[in-house]
């Protein structure tokens, strides 16, 4: 609980971490840092989500949309952060979305099921990304290295690329990639037009060494918006 008071009260350095990881919100400090996470340090989530691919899948599938730009985007995609890249959310900032959750029954029985979700607190969304042929999401850093952001490959083309601290990977069908994203980051998809979309299903879990008095603690500080 040290280091939750040190960082509520700026001593553990808002946006203070080394180098190019600047959490925008609060920097817990004294926990490891690296732009990638090794898989076993979310083991069951990571199993679980990866068992649950076929039906998130299908999921996105049902909510899908032609992505055009040539209209407003349908019901539960969430306006474009950047040209070519879309959010469809289950989990808005900590606040289920019940009517976008019901359309999507196995991605949410697949969350209800994770150990480490950050479920009750502004920091964790969980839902579907979309980047189109061509789009870029510029760097920027998350709001916490308290929790490690969840990639599960669905639609994966050629030409897509995620950079991290400097560090570069790729997404993998299927698969999970754990990523610290308080570190500098920037995702592109340099495919062409017939290669479609690249999807990914992102869950936002606890930094694995963040102790279960400190998520309740930070859970109270950090509680959703009414």
């Amino acid at each position: 609980m040290g280091r939750v008071r040190r960082a509520a009260q700026g001593s553990g350095g808002l946006g203070g971490g080394p180098g190019i990881q600047r959490p925008a919100l609060l920097f817990l400090p004294d926990l490891p840092s690296a732009p990638f996470v090794p898989r076993d340090a979310q083991r069951h989530d990571v199993e679980l989500l990866e068992s649950s691919f076929p039906a998130i899948l299908r999921d996105f599938g049902t909510v899908s949309w032609d992505f055009s730009g040539t209209s407003s985007p349908p019901r539960g995609w969430s306006p474009p952060l950047a040209p070519g890249c879309h959010q469809f959310l289950l989990y808005r900032a900590g606040r289920c979305q019940p009517n976008n959750c019901r359309r999507c029954p196995g991605a949410y029985r697949a969350l209800r099921g994770l150990r480490s979700f950050v479920s009750a607190n502004s920091f964790g969304n969980a839902g579907f990304s979309v980047l189109l042929p061509g789009a870029r999401l510029e760097g920027r850093c998350g709001p916490t290295n308290a929790r490690v952001r969840c990639h599960l490959g669905l639609k994966i083309p050629p030409g897509c690329e995620l950079v991290v601290g400097g560090e570069p990977q790729c997404w993998s069908e299927g698969h999970c990639l754990l990523v610290d994203d308080s570190f500098l980051h920037t995702a592109a998809h340099n495919g062409s037009a017939e290669d479609g979309p690249r999807v990914v299903f992102i869950v936002d879990l606890w930094h694995p060494n963040v102790a279960g008095a400190e998520r309740q603690a930070l859970d109270f500080v950090f509680a959703p918006d009414p």
